[in-house]
């Protein structure tokens, strides 16, 4: 059973920044490929990033290309998502996700069995 547990959303304004975090309990972490997610009221949730178990090979939709960038920390058992140039259309909720058994479809929301309470980011004009 892992539980995560997401950190770090909040209130910005738009062209500034916020660094995520989500923090994993229980099972091996560093064996999962996680993920971030975002949606907003009325609407899919979304793939943002993703990152393999050691962290060499990330993945970014192409709205965020260039802006966020997804990291993690093993020895911490935490995944980041460091987001810069932050947009009005970039408010959401965020949410972490763990792909345990490497499902391979990282953009899929099918992909990932474990997922995160999502944290709010909001972005002011």
């Amino acid at each position: 059973q892992v539980q995560l547990v997401e950190s770090g959303g909040g209130l910005v304004q738009a062209g500034g920044s916020l660094r995520l975090s989500c923090t994993a309990l229980g099972g091996t972490f560093s064996r999962y490929f996680m993920g971030w997610f975002r949606q907003v009221p009325g609407k899919e949730r979304e793939f943002v990033a993703a990152i393999r178990g050691a962290g060499f090979n990330t993945y970014y939709a192409d709205f965020v290309k260039g802006r966020f960038t997804i990291s993690r920390d093993n020895a911490k058992n935490t995944l980041y998502l460091q987001m810069n140039s932050l947009k009005p259309e970039d408010a959401a909720v965020y949410y972490c996700a763990a792909d345990t058994y490497y499902a391979g479809n990282y953009y899929s929301l099918t992909a990932y069995d474990y997922w995160g309470q999502g944290t709010q980011v909001t972005v002011s004009s």
